[in-house]
């Protein structure tokens, strides 16, 4: 094992990404620290959110790897993905509207979900880090505001113990209080938890107020890279 790659959280070599003959994700290389947010931005149809998917294995890539802590993840299936530490949260809301809070959360235990013990001890945990979930536990996530349906998306994921989170889009359709609320879960978990996060954000300039690191692509290339404090005109001078 390369001991430079095991240290980091994900290395992503010569990625390559295809619909047809269009070239999503082209040959796009890139190293992601631990414990740090990564703001992956561009425009539209810059390959951010395939680029994500092919990294959780959602898309099989046409050429290239990636590996998790240093560990190849060629041929990994996604469930298995998820076991060895690697978790996605989708940008369009994915919880089961009808079904309680505390049964969204379960949802997140289904590789250990006769380890009843275990699924009790991750309830606890999030209620403790989320004790307004554990308040409205009993009602229907259809009834909960946007922030907080994305609040049960966060902890259902994290019943699995994720070393590294991909985040699409989390504040898509939110109101900019609501958004704010979303904006410092990840800021927590990133802070209190040591948990990496590839987020990929249209909202450019408060993801450069929360990344450690930015990625900006463009027709599928990366384009720029840097410290997010190197980009305090990146919007004005990409997108104005």
């Amino acid at each position: 094992m390369n001991f430079a790659e095991a240290d980091k959280a994900v290395v992503v070599k010569g990625l390559e990404r295809r619909f047809g003959a269009f070239v999503a994700v082209n040959r796009i290389s890139l190293e992601v620290a631990k414990g740090e947010i990564f703001g992956f931005l561009g425009p539209n149809g810059a390959g951010k959110s395939t680029l994500l998917k092919a990294i959780y294995g959602f898309l099989e890539p046409a050429a290239g790897e990636v590996l998790l802590e240093g560990k190849s993840l060629k041929g990994v299936p996604t469930y298995e993905r998820i076991n060895m530490g690697i978790a996605y949260i989708p940008q369009q809301p994915g919880i089961f509207r009808w079904m309680s809070v505390e049964e969204n959360l379960e949802m997140g235990a289904w590789t250990f979900r006769q380890d009843r013990r275990r699924i009790q001890r991750k309830l606890e945990e999030n209620y403790t880090r989320f004790p307004t979930l554990k308040e409205r536990r009993k009602s229907q996530a259809g009834e909960l505001s946007g922030g907080m349906q994305r609040m049960v998306e966060i902890g259902r994921t994290l019943m699995t113990d994720p070393k590294v989170i991909l985040v699409d889009e989390p504040t898509a359709g939110l109101a900019t209080m609501l958004s704010e609320t979303v904006y410092q879960m990840l800021v927590d978990l990133r802070d209190k938890e040591k948990i990496t996060i590839l987020l990929v954000d249209q909202d450019i300039r408060r993801a450069l107020k929360i990344a450690d690191y930015v990625y900006v692509l463009e027709l599928g290339v990366n384009k720029f890279e840097g410290p997010a404090e190197e980009f305090t005109d990146l919007e004005r001078a990409f997108w104005v």
